[in-house]
């Protein structure tokens, strides 16, 4: 009999899962576009009002909402180019984008806190006299455009890696006019100026804890990981146990387009007598119910599996 294999990508239910993608796809990105604006605009106000207040803080958080701004830019364009079809040279479209601009994110977030930290050593040992007032009025302002922007984009969809790395950007920079807030309250007060570097690292480190998970949720995606919450064992078994007329199902890989995207490969044995289309629309069927697995590759075997050991090990 040989082997059957069929591909398949969901029919009529798959069309309407497209249309609900591309729904939240253009409602995420005019709320990056607008998120993008507001801090862009503040950034410069910012960088002015340091040069003015000979303040580093507040040039150091203006240098951080321009990063920030950049991160915006590259995550909205990431929306624009997954929106492209896909062509002959890239049967998946450019969805894997958004992936890669969460990396990229990351990453810079993480040089930034570097960059935080270091500059706050070199305060801590030569500290720079700061106009309390002046800081405190800009970092006031720059924490209302951050909290509206930050408001924007959680609104948007958090399960999409590319909204979270900007949310986390905007999240950073709130953090830093906080700290910004209270560094200007405690000089005005005390005029302890070493309180300003101190808040900067501990802003430092907030945003690389962050950074760091944005960066391993990124990398597990581009390395073709497994989704998160997939357990392939038992995807193996409960489909074999599920689906009458397979005797087993082996060579599974699975792997995600983006987070909210997975897409699966495997091999399933029929037992003597099944009907191929019967078993093919049942496996689907669980697929899609038990795993939110929308996009599959099966092939149906007719023949005992060939290679040893099929069972129990679940992947080539």
């Amino acid at each position: 009999m040989g082997s059957h294999s069929h591909h398949d990508h969901g029919g009529g239910h798959g069309h309407a899962h497209a249309h609900a993608h591309a729904h939240s796809h253009s409602h995420n990105e005019r709320r990056l576009l607008l998120a993008l604006l507001l801090t862009g605009s503040f950034m410069v106000v910012e960088a002015a009002g340091g040069i003015l207040a000979g303040s580093l803080a507040l040039l150091a958080d203006a240098g951080h909402m321009l990063t920030d701004t950049a991160a915006l830019a590259l995550s909205w364009y990431a929306f624009r180019v997954g929106r492209r079809p896909a062509t002959a040279d890239r049967s998946y479209g450019q969805h894997r984008f958004q992936v890669l601009a969460a990396l990229i994110n990351g990453a810079t977030l993480i040089a930034v806190a570097a960059w935080i930290v270091l500059e706050a050593a070199e305060r801590l040992l030569d500290p720079v006299p700061v106009m309390g007032t002046t800081m405190l009025a800009i970092a006031a302002a720059g924490l209302a455009v951050n909290v509206a922007a930050f408001l924007i984009l959680h609104g948007g969809d958090q399960r999409n890696l590319n909204m979270r790395g900007a949310a986390l950007h905007v999240l950073g920079d709130l953090l830093g006019s906080v700290a910004a807030i209270v560094a200007a309250g405690v000089i005005l007060w005390t005029g302890w100026t070493p309180i300003d570097p101190i808040l900067s690292v501990l802003v430092a480190l907030l945003i690389l804890r962050s950074a760091w998970a944005l960066v391993a949720r990124s990398w597990h995606v581009l390395m073709e990981g497994t989704p998160e919450g997939l357990d392939i064992d038992r995807l193996s078994r409960e489909l074999a146990d599920a689906v009458p007329g397979v005797a087993d199902v082996h060579h599974v890989h699975a792997w995600s387009l983006t987070p909210d995207r997975p897409l699966i490969t495997f091999h399933a044995s029929l037992a003597a007598g099944a009907d191929h289309d019967e078993v093919l629309r049942r496996l689907r069927q669980e697929l899609a119910h038990r795993f939110d697995i929308e996009h599959s590759t099966i092939q149906l075997e007719r023949d005992p599996c060939q290679v040893e050991p099929c069972r129990g090990r679940t992947f080539a």
